[in-house]
């Protein structure tokens, strides 16, 4: 797709890494096929081929409208559509770079200002965890979506971490609101390491892993987490911190390993962060890639005990779509001795929970979890296991049977 950059992008960052997408660009129409906003909608601009167009036109001079910016606002950046790709068009990138342009030129109503700062100011700020826990007192009074959002208060070994050191460590990211709202899911993966024979580091320092900020069209604050974050982690990776590097950044939330894989190619430019963002990227794995090396470890200790009988796999689109990890889960819990099972239907299709998607877009978010549940429901299986904390909160907040982290799963097993 050729496209001629107007002026005030012709010689920017933004308007040459928009352009060099573009030329990919065969308007071929795939994408629409696996677009959850499209299957829902019908409409071509609320796709990733009309949603292309839309940004072309902006960087060619014509101005954006409120228009513009609700068919980009209604965009999950699920990269489903990278999936299906054949020409390997990088569209998350773009339509991040085309929001921050609309951002700037279109002015929002000042409601959804608010809420977009609430949401980027009030999640990754140290008041999110008494805020939560009050909302958590309160929960049965909140209104019905307010109530989605807030997880019931969790017992148990939640903050149990494994005291024993090991020659082999990871570090891991611990996330903004993952401590708060599912704390069990951080403990359980140290646990469940530690059962392998490796040691689970934290950089207190670390947060926000930068998604929150880059996809409400806050680059340079998405950057801003990126560089806090590498300089937490700096020390233990490159064995500064007397305990020898690190042979990992271990991510949990799937979400969260999208992006830090990213870092490399978000801080190219920065001459102070470039080379070591290449290492952090270069060293994250999501915690389904150490699976494999461990199942044998992890094998022997289950050999004899139960595990649950049946668990339906709901894959996150940052898993399967963003890192390209497809099967790893699913193989290794099968072979540990759980009976798990994809959804028949569209299990490559969105739940709609999106990071802050589910807060900003609710009608639209609602009718994908409920698709999504029903399709996992005819599994017929006890439990319901995802990867990622946006995904397992929006789909418990429509059903009954339990959603967990298969990390949770796993580490319970281990604990009979």
């Amino acid at each position: 797709m050729q496209t001629q950059l107007a002026p005030e992008f012709r010689d920017t960052p933004e308007g040459q890494a928009a352009e060099a997408i573009l030329r990919k660009c065969v308007h071929c129409g795939f994408c629409t096929a696996t677009c959850p906003t499209y299957q829902l909608l019908g409409d071509e601009l609320d796709g990733p081929r009309g949603r292309i167009y839309l940004i072309k036109q902006v960087l060619e001079g014509e101005r954006a409208t409120r228009s513009t910016q609700l068919h980009l606002d209604r965009c999950l950046t699920c990269r489903n559509c990278e999936s299906t790709c054949p020409s390997g068009v990088r569209y998350g990138e773009l339509v991040d770079i085309g929001r921050e342009i609309v951002e700037r030129q279109v002015e929002r109503p000042a409601a959804e200002r608010a809420a977009r700062w609430a949401l980027k100011e009030g999640m990754t700020s140290t008041l999110f965890a008494p805020a939560l826990r009050l909302g958590q007192t309160v929960r049965g009074l909140l209104p019905p979506m307010l109530r989605d959002k807030v997880p019931a208060r969790t017992a148990g070994d939640v903050h149990r971490w494994p005291t024993r050191a090991h020659p082999r460590k990871v570090l891991m990211l611990m996330g903004c609101v993952q401590p708060t709202m599912m704390p069990n899911i951080n403990s359980a993966t140290a646990r469940v390491l530690d059962a392998a024979g490796i040691q689970t580091l934290v950089a207190a320092e670390a947060g926000c892993c930068g998604a929150l900020r880059t996809h409400l069209a806050d680059a340079e604050g998405g950057r801003a987490d990126m560089r806090r974050n590498i300089d937490a982690w700096w020390p233990m990776v490159a064995g500064l911190n007397g305990q020898g590097p690190v042979e990992a950044i271990v991510m949990n939330a799937s979400g969260c390993g999208v992006m830090v894989k990213d870092y490399g190619h978000a801080l190219a430019r920065d001459p102070a962060y470039a080379e070591k963002a290449r290492r952090i990227a270069a060293l994250t794995r999501d915690l389904s890639e150490l699976l494999p090396e461990i199942v044998p470890k992890l094998k022997q200790r289950l050999a004899k005990r139960a595990t649950p009988k049946r668990l339906a796999f709901h894959p996150p689109c940052t898993l399967q779509h963003g890192q390209q990890l497809r099967g790893g889960v699913e193989s290794a819990m099968r072979e540990l001795g759980f009976e798990i099972e994809l959804a028949r239907e569209e299990s490559h299709l969105c739940c709609g929970s999106a990071g802050t998607y589910s807060v900003l877009q609710p009608a639209l978010a609602h009718q994908l979890r409920d698709r999504k549940l029903g399709h996992l429901a005819a599994v017929k299986a006890e439990t319901i296991v995802s990867a990622n904390i946006g995904c397992i909160q929006h789909l418990q907040s429509g059903t009954r049977t339990p959603v967990r982290h298969w990390v949770e799963v796993l580490d319970d097993a281990l604990a009979v």
